[in-house]
């Protein structure tokens, strides 16, 4: 049978038309693109808990698993750590909800109304795990839970969510890169969870060689190495001053009335991607003469910047004395300071002796029980519980935490400079 020119060009526009089609569609089918550990456990299971590294691909597998559920019930649950998270990552972010979503099922999301809605009217209520009371009153049958360990109020919140996850057949995702936190510990433990462990190395394929070449040489060999790249929960570590139970024990959600707040600073004189962070913590001596620390705003700044932050900060919380370390910046410190806020209390301190000596005191502190944590400060009871004092460099954020405690609660005398 001979085909015409014309029937030939017609038939294989039609096929070329389909192929797109299917491309199209396997653009968008998790189970085709995602990786196996990246797809839904075949076991019986009530709780999901990625255990993964940075870079290992938690939040796309998060987003995906939504998606997915968003066609089989009517009603999901979406908490991050804080409100921006939930916006900037696990909803607008690169690998979010929106983003990952095809054109013809593409959701309504309404932030004023702290919802997602899909065409097929499944809703996806969205709450920050920064106000767990928040959660109260939602009855869903899913739900995804982005970064669990670092959320402020872990256990209050999972209670809520217990409560909330309860229609039909319930499934909870929690995608975290883990810390030894005991809730975390309890629910890895539950005959009803199933555990995927990642590192970030997973996904390399997808990872930048500049972010593989830059997380290597930052953590490599490091205790937080481990934790941020393989995903292991750290336990108390030999040498470390501080243990979990020091701070873990002591949380908690609230500060009494204080009587005395101040902020203590470890400038950095640099701000490139290998430089030490400014660490700039705020602490509050209460009326029961116990401490508390009520935040953290460390990073890696330029002076100015680290000088902004510390005057935000310092309205932010009233206070009413800023120590500032003058090691590596001597007058420049206060300079840097009081050119943006000329009236500013300040104070400076200059270490003399041994970084061990001037913790100690400190270190005696939380096991006496004097000092609370006001919710989870990651990052500072990271450096905290893995500082090895004999054999690593003091972290910046654990110097400032020092400076703060040593002014608030060891009886320093509130001289402008003070040599320890």
């Amino acid at each position: 049978m001979n085909l015409s020119p014309e029937l030939i060009s017609s038939w294989s526009q039609e096929k070329l038309i389909e192929v797109d089609e299917l491309s199209r569609e396997l653009e968008y089918r998790w189970d085709y693109i995602g990786r196996p550990s990246q797809q839904q456990p075949l076991d019986d299971w009530d709780t999901w808990v990625i255990k993964a590294g940075r870079g290992y691909g938690k939040t796309r597998t998060g987003s995906e698993i939504v998606r997915i559920w968003s066609d089989e019930v009517p009603s999901i649950l979406l908490i991050g750590a804080t409100a921006s998270d939930l916006r900037d990552i696990m909803i607008e972010g690169p690998s979010g909800i929106l983003t990952i979503s095809p054109p013809n099922n593409y959701p309504l999301y309404e932030p004023s109304k702290l919802r997602i809605t899909w065409n097929n009217g499944c809703v996806c209520h969205i709450r920050s795990a920064d106000e767990p009371d928040r959660i109260r009153g939602i009855e869903v049958y899913r739900g995804w839970f982005d970064e669990f360990a670092s959320w402020s109020y872990p256990a209050d919140a999972w209670d809520m969510i217990q409560m909330s996850v309860r229609q039909g057949d319930t499934k909870k995702l929690i995608t975290t890169t883990p810390r030894p936190i005991s809730i975390l510990k309890k629910i890895l433990a539950y005959p009803g969870t199933v555990v995927t462990h990642g590192s970030t190395y997973d996904n390399r394929k997808n990872l930048s060689k500049q972010f593989l070449d830059s997380i290597t040489e930052r953590y490599k060999g490091t205790r937080i190495g481990r934790q941020e790249i393989y995903a292991e929960i750290i336990e108390d570590i030999e040498g470390a001053l501080w243990i979990n139970s020091m701070i873990e024990n002591y949380r908690v959600k609230k500060a009494p009335e204080l009587k005395r707040i101040v902020i203590g600073v470890d400038p950095a004189v640099t701000a490139t991607a290998q430089s030490d962070e400014t660490g700039i913590i705020i602490a509050g001596k209460g009326i029961d003469d116990h401490g508390y620390i009520l935040n953290d705003a460390s990073g890696i700044f330029t002076p100015h910047q680290w000088a902004e932050r510390v005057v935000h900060n310092y309205h932010k919380w009233n206070v009413d004395r800023v120590i500032a370390e003058v090691n590596n910046g001597g007058d420049l410190v206060e300079t840097n300071i009081k050119t943006i806020e000329p009236q500013i209390s300040y104070k400076s301190v200059h270490a003399t002796r041994g970084k061990i000596i001037r913790a100690e005191p400190v270190v005696a502190l939380y096991e006496q029980g004097k000092v609370h944590h006001v919710g989870n400060i990651n990052k500072l009871e990271e450096q905290m519980t893995t500082w090895d004092a004999q054999n690593d460099k003091s972290p910046d954020r654990v110097d400032a935490l020092v400076w703060a405690l040593t002014e608030l609660m060891l009886g320093q005398k509130p001289n402008d400079n003070v040599w320890i």
